[in-house]
């Protein structure tokens, strides 16, 4: 081999290791960066994982204090018109305390009166004749309470009722 020739071929043989060098780079590149999406793709999956189970969670504990907040609800109303105001005062204070930690997690009362029957909220007791269209909530029997998104009870309700000739 001449000098030239092996010059020329030591020239290429250069550019051909520079080349794979480069192209070995760029597929690392581009192999960390797939990776690094993949785990932010993980957390963030895994961080609404965790939300899921703690709002389920959190729902079923609260579901299980419903009865307490009704409770609470029954004991106002019978001593409302007691001649010890400041026990009245005493328990409505504790009720609005309690109601407001549960409206903070997530807790919403369902609204009832003078609304449309929605038979995912509410659950008709009885109908009731009334000058009202149709199927409209006339009283409310039991709350009906939702936990963000989801019915945790539904409201019991007495709706109107058709009058004959309309």
């Amino acid at each position: 081999m001449t000098k030239e020739k092996r010059k020329e071929f030591e020239q290429k043989k250069e550019e051909i290791e520079k080349q794979t060098d480069t192209d070995n780079i760029q597929e690392y590149i581009n192999q960390t960066q797939r990776i690094q999406a993949e785990f932010e793709n993980y957390k963030k999956r895994t961080e609404k994982e965790k939300e899921l189970h703690t709002n389920y969670a959190k729902a079923g504990l609260i579901k299980e204090l419903l009865p307490i907040l009704d409770n609470f609800n029954e004991a106002l109303k019978s001593i409302e018109n007691h001649k010890d105001k400041d026990t009245f005062e005493g328990v409505k204070l504790i009720y609005n305390e309690f109601l407001k930690l549960m409206e903070k997690e997530g807790l919403q009362e369902i609204q009832v009166l003078n609304c449309k029957l929605d038979p995912f909220k509410h659950e008709v007791i009885q109908q009731r004749e009334s000058e009202q269209e149709e199927s409209i909530i006339l009283e409310e029997i039991q709350k009906g309470y939702m936990f963000k998104d989801k019915v945790l009870r539904t409201s019991k309700v007495i709706i109107s009722k058709d009058i004959g000739g309309k």
